[in-house]
């Protein structure tokens, strides 16, 4: 049987020391994450970045660098291949709608995230945001 990974992007924004967050739906379950989704059809991952991030947050963003790659087996059996980005905030539009299952978005510290360990998505929100800071990030040059 071949191996075909769910192929989805998040995206890290920071202003200030703070990290822009959605709390969502997950399950029944009220969980903390990245702006993030699914790849679509003819979509490159950097836009996809910034379509996920506006539809989420409600908030333009200029996709500037890969934070990583990352291999993810769910819960639910199924795996996910997540594509990290960096995103600096170009403009707000609080006229938009925020996607279904996004209840708001927060802009929240390194260590308000860590206080909320239990409510995250999955370990990767974390370990994301961990090697935002702590690693090299790479060009978009990257993705061809």
């Amino acid at each position: 049987m071949r191996f075909i990974p769910h192929v989805t992007v998040a995206t890290i924004v920071e202003e200030q020391g703070r990290f822009l967050m959605v709390e969502e739906y997950r399950d029944g379950r009220l969980v903390l994450n990245q702006p993030a989704g699914h790849l679509e059809k003819d979509e490159s991952l950097i836009h996809a970045a910034s379509r996920e991030t506006l539809e989420e947050t409600a908030c333009s963003v200029d996709i500037t660098g890969v934070v990583g790659v990352y291999l993810f087996k769910a819960d639910n059996g199924i795996s996910y291949q997540r594509n990290c980005f960096v995103g600096t905030l170009l403009k707000q539009h609080p006229e938009r709608n925020l996607d279904e299952g996004i209840v708001r978005t927060l802009w929240m510290t390194l260590e308000e995230i860590r206080a909320r360990n239990d409510d995250l998505r999955s370990y990767l929100v974390l370990d994301c945001i961990v090697d935002y800071l702590t690693k090299p990030h790479y060009s978009l040059d990257l993705f061809r």
